[in-house]
């Protein structure tokens, strides 16, 4: 859940800012990614589970294929696809401005809005409660990792070059600021086209929030699965590992309409970067966890367990409440859970929030997904740093979109943004940072 992002002053394409390193950052980390999954998984799956292993236990070729592997991710896609279309939730209208400015005539676009994520993990609960009622080997999802992975890395690219070619028939007010510079490696990496749909099928909007985050789940629980294969029954820390990391899909899917005005949404384009993130990145490595447990076992006791519980519950609250209020506020300022706040006013007609959680720190979400990543992580034990991926990639990934986030709301709100920074100075951390 991030803040709001800004339509920049429109200028030039080739004058905007390039982010993740340019072109170089753009030729080089859609290769250093998938290698990177790929040696996770391979880690994870090692009797050393070291990251210092070499050389790196990299899959050998014949590991990366498998029909069934394809046949699973298709399917999975295409279910997805087809829960997307279906009216399981309620439409809302939202008004959307053109990322442009002077935007095109109409000035303010109509979006036709389903929250169905929730009722898709619903759906897909059952299904996996009725795959295993009959019997289907859930834990064979631990020898298809590898496969699996090589299939979405595949679909990645497949589906960013289909965007890439695509977005050249789109008109200019589609495009997305960042994602227009004429350097084909760049736009390719970073999404040229801001919202690409079919029909009224958003497809950056379904990559988002179903395949990748709800197939998180189905690896967790596959994870699982091979652990009752193994040693008759999960652990604990399979158990705890599992119930967080579902929970947290489970939020993020009840509370899905927030993510449209996320930076993801609003701001960057749709291109390999997300692409390959939705649908490779998060499954395959936000939980290596599980994987790591399949083959590390995991004593925890009473006590640490309620102390890593406690800790995904501070986490969570924390991450919930801050954005709950902040969501509140951009809905109806004048509710009564957010209109005692005090705010400050900015030039574009909006107010910033100087009370509440977001008095506190510039980004209390921030602090309690990591909060909530640290104890994903715990009930792996202390022998491995492989476990604690997740929190250093996930630390880094916050303190850069903040950054981003400084510099557009800055760009946006001017004097009341450094009047804001004054008045909360700590951007994450109280009193560190």
């Amino acid at each position: 859940m991030r803040p709001n992002s800004q339509a920049l002053k429109h200028g030039s394409s080739h004058d905007t800012e390039r982010e993740f390193g340019g072109a170089l950052g753009a030729l080089c980390i859609p290769v250093s990614l998938p290698l990177t999954v790929l040696f996770l998984i391979g880690v994870s799956r090692s009797p050393e589970a070291s990251v210092f292993q070499w050389p790196p236990p990299l899959p050998s070729t014949d590991q990366l294929w498998d029909p069934l592997a394809l046949v699973l991710l298709l399917g999975w896609i295409a279910l997805h696809a087809l829960l997307y279309v279906m009216p399981l939730g309620k439409f809302h209208l939202f008004r959307r401005v053109p990322p442009v400015h002077p935007p095109p005539a109409p000035a303010l676009s109509c979006v036709c809005f389903c929250p169905s994520g929730f009722h898709g993990l619903c759906v897909s609960c059952v299904l996996l409660l009725l795959l295993l009622v009959l019997g289907a080997p859930l834990g064979s999802l631990f020898e298809l990792l590898v496969p699996l992975a090589a299939c979405a890395i595949a679909a990645s690219f497949l589906f960013s070059v289909y965007l890439y070619t695509r977005s050249f028939w789109v008109p200019s007010h589609a495009l997305a600021l960042g994602g227009n510079t004429g350097n084909p490696l760049y736009d390719f990496f970073i999404g040229r086209e801001l919202n690409p749909r079919i029909g009224n099928f958003d497809l950056k909007y379904f990559c988002e929030l179903r395949p990748g985050l709800i197939g998180w789940m189905v690896i967790n629980l596959g994870m699982l699965m091979k652990e009752v294969e193994l040693r008759g029954s999960p652990s604990l820390a399979m158990m705890l590992v599992n119930s967080f990391q579902l929970l947290y899909v489970a939020d993020a899917l009840w509370n899905e309409e927030a993510v449209l005005t996320t930076m993801d949404i609003v701001h960057d384009g749709f291109g390999f970067m997300l692409v390959f993130g939705d649908l490779a990145w998060v499954p395959f490595t936000y939980g290596l966890q599980a994987s790591f447990l399949v083959v590390h076992p995991q004593a925890l006791s009473p006590l640490g367990a309620a102390t890593i519980i406690a800790l995904n519950g501070i986490g969570y609250y924390i991450f919930r409440k801050s954005n709950s209020q902040k969501n509140q506020f951009r809905r109806d300022p004048t509710h009564s859970s957010v209109a005692r706040l005090e705010t400050i006013a900015t030039a574009t007609g909006k107010r910033l929030l100087v009370s509440g959680w977001w008095g506190i720190v510039r980004h209390p979400n921030y602090l309690g997904d990591l909060l909530m990543a640290l104890a994903w992580s715990l009930p792996c034990g202390f022998s491995h740093l492989l476990p604690y991926f997740y929190v250093v990639y996930f630390t880094v990934l916050l303190i850069h979109r903040e950054a981003r986030d400084e510099r557009q709301c800055r760009a946006k709100y001017g004097l009341a943004w450094d009047s804001y920074c004054r008045r909360v100075p700590y951007r994450i951390f109280p009193y560190v940072y």
